[in-house]
């Protein structure tokens, strides 16, 4: 059996569902079949909109989001699904922070749980810095089914990596 590295720490018998799928070419149509749904955030205007709605309905206090825009050099091989960063600068005597939230390329094609997935993740790094409790606490309240969809997209990027005949 080939390493499933998304899946990397799963109990043995999660690793074996997978394989299974996968040895009878099921994966990807279990995944079309529940997360069938696309979305039509294209471009970095539409993902501006779409993450500054989810951050005023469950961060209104946070500090405001300077730029959201998909990034095509994010790989997925090096675990960057998404990044988050700060920037500050002096402006006069105060100091501004700036929020900016980059989301991998690959998302713009995903089902859409997935985008708001990763949104979701990279908005509660604008609270919580480590995944840690309350980071995972701050995710599930902005989403439900955090874990599941975590996990789902988890297969969704094993079944890109697979190879097509």
């Amino acid at each position: 059996m080939q390493p499933l590295k998304y899946l990397a720490g799963y109990p043995p018998h999660v690793l074996e569902r997978v394989h299974a799928l996968i040895a009878q070419d099921r994966l990807g149509t279990m995944l079309a079949a529940k997360y069938g749904q696309t979305h039509a955030i294209r471009n970095d205007g539409q993902l501006y909109e779409y993450v500054q709605d989810l951050k005023d309905r469950h961060l209104r206090k946070s500090v405001p989001l300077g730029r959201v825009l998909y990034d095509g050099k994010l790989q997925v091989m090096k675990d960057a699904l998404g990044t988050h960063t700060t920037k500050y600068r002096v402006h006069g005597d105060r100091l501004k922070a700036s929020r900016e939230i980059r989301i991998a390329s690959v998302f713009r094609d995903a089902p859409a749980e997935f985008l708001k997935m990763i949104v979701v993740h990279e908005l509660a790094h604008m609270k919580e810095a480590e995944h840690d409790k309350a980071f995972y606490r701050l995710c599930t309240h902005m989403e439900s089914d955090y874990h599941q969809l975590e996990f789902d997209l988890r297969l969704y990027l094993t079944h890109l990596e697979m190879p097509r005949p």
